[in-house]
């Protein structure tokens, strides 16, 4: 079954639909969203994508990272994939946004407009090994040490916006 994206401008405003694998093709931006999920022990879940995805493939990322489709709200998406890559659901809070652009050597380029939601989660996780090799939970000063000495292994998105990330939980840390 063909997937389809939302074109977007800067702005985020909605220019119309390509299928998916034809969007990643001809780098044209659309929008996307990136869920970030903590403990009560303030770590953070990651996945490694499964090998057969069709770029990033073994890499590891953020918990749960995806499009919304033509006439989806993107928390509604986010809420639907997490579901259906992780197993679970939970409350998410909007935190920002940016744009980025990664060129793959197999001629796709991500050109996305990411929408960034954190979310706090404690019960089991049920991955779909379709989407996901493997998760683990990991404390925020182990990740910046492994994403310093081993940057290849996670997601060119997931390094922009673990930074942001880190700006705004120390935010929340301080209120």
């Amino acid at each position: 079954m063909k997937e389809f994206v939302i074109l977007v401008d800067k702005s985020d405003s909605p220019l119309g639909s390509e299928e998916k694998i034809k969007a990643h093709q001809q780098a044209k931006l659309h929008r996307a969203f990136s869920i970030f999920v903590f403990n009560s022990k303030r770590e953070m879940l990651l996945q490694q994508r499964a090998i057969e995805k069709y770029h990033s493939a073994g890499l590891w990322t953020n918990a749960c990272c995806s499009h919304p489709r033509p006439g989806e709200e993107t928390e509604v998406a986010a809420h639907r994939r997490l579901r259906e890559e992780m197993g679970f659901d939970c409350d998410l809070e909007k935190t920002f946004h940016f744009i980025y652009k990664t060129e793959f050597d197999h001629g796709l380029t991500e050109h996305e407009l990411d929408h960034v939601f954190i979310g706090k989660y404690e019960g089991s996780i049920v991955p779909n090994p379709d989407e996901v090799d493997a998760y683990k939970w990991i404390d925020i000063e182990n990740l910046k040490k492994e994403i310093k000495e081993n940057p290849g292994i996670f997601s060119s998105w997931f390094k922009i916006a673990f930074e942001e990330i880190l700006k705004f939980i120390k935010i929340k840390k301080q209120k």
